[in-house]
């Protein structure tokens, strides 16, 4: 178990240091990072679910490896209408609702062809498996506005993403051609 749990871990810091860049993708399966609050505790968890988007919801599945037990997050999810999710870069808040039960078959399906272990999960079970459907309810969160102690009003986080600063960008292309000059390498 502690492996797993550091296995997690680890996934979801790669997954947000890289916006999704890393750990986005698990073996082919679409991966996103939930995160709930503890129904008993009120502390934030987030863990790396697979997911198959649909109709612009968002599908993930309670399965936890097709155990008796419903997973954690789940009995968590179901104590809050609301949770936060990131899907690669962009992080909203999401509500929820289980599978209708006239669409669940074709759900099931759609699952299934993406992440092929659902099948097996199904039947290690006799528990219904729910399968969840993520709703967004507000735009990507945005980033709050920097105060910056020098008064330039600039970013300091867009111009590591790679923004443009021009006058940062001129003063690199100054220091570069002086360094040539003087036939420097570094």
């Amino acid at each position: 178990m502690a492996n797993w749990l550091w296995f997690t871990r680890a996934h979801c810091a790669t997954y947000r240091a890289t916006r999704g860049l890393i750990g986005g993708n698990l073996l082919g399966i679409p991966m996103l990072l939930l995160t709930t609050e503890g129904r008993r505790t009120g502390r934030t968890r987030t863990l790396p679910l697979a997911y198959v988007e649909h109709e612009g919801r968002l599908m993930i599945v309670a399965s936890n490896g097709g155990s008796e037990r419903p997973p954690a997050w789940w009995l968590n999810l179901q104590a809050r209408p609301t949770a936060r999710v990131q899907v690669g870069a962009e992080r909203f808040e999401v509500t929820w609702q289980v599978s209708p039960p006239e669409d669940r078959m074709e759900h099931w399906r759609r699952l299934q062809a993406t992440i092929p272990a659902y099948r097996t999960y199904r039947t290690r079970t006799e528990r219904e498996i729910p399968i969840v459907l993520l709703e967004r309810v507000a735009p990507a969160w945005q980033r709050p506005a920097v105060a910056r102690l020098d008064g330039s009003g600039r970013d300091p986080v867009a111009r590591r993403s790679g923004s443009p600063d021009p006058a940062a960008a001129s003063r690199r292309a100054g220091a570069r051609s002086e360094s040539a000059a003087r036939g420097s390498i570094g």
